[in-house]
């Protein structure tokens, strides 16, 4: 994950992810996200760029899959905060819950296409590699 910041080329497509980002997520915020649909997709548009900003780098189909089980667990796991938080009264409950919301099934989307287009890439290139 951390190969992302190493490499110029990288570290440059990472700022671009993280600009548009900040962009979704300031659309989304002056739009509004209170049962109004361009805004929740416009903040689901913004935590798939956050994700990007870190994954856009991994080029294998098991990595990806580490992904898809991390964001499962992440869910489970920042929901359960969330409520801990909350019941403790902390403000931090907010960000908690829109982690486990919006981050972690965007997360999860990325993991499964990533997953499923590196797996078609590897085989393909394995098919490719045992023809000659």
């Amino acid at each position: 994950m951390f190969k992302t910041f190493l490499s110029p080329h990288n570290l440059i497509v990472s700022v671009i992810f993280f600009a548009a980002c900040s962009i979704l997520a300031y659309a989304a915020s002056d739009v509004g996200i209170d049962d109004n649909p361009p805004g929740i997709a416009l903040a689901y548009l913004a935590a798939v760029a956050l994700v990007l900003v870190f994954v856009h780098s991994v080029r294998t189909s098991k990595h990806f899959r580490y992904i898809m089980v991390a964001s499962a667990i992440g869910f489970v796991l920042f929901g359960i905060l969330h409520a801990l938080v909350e019941a403790v009264g902390l403000s931090l409950g907010g960000v908690l819950f829109l982690f486990a919301v919006l981050v972690c099934p965007s997360a999860l989307l990325v993991g499964a296409i990533g997953a499923v287009l590196m797996y078609r890439r590897e085989r393909l290139a394995k098919e490719g590699s045992s023809a000659d």
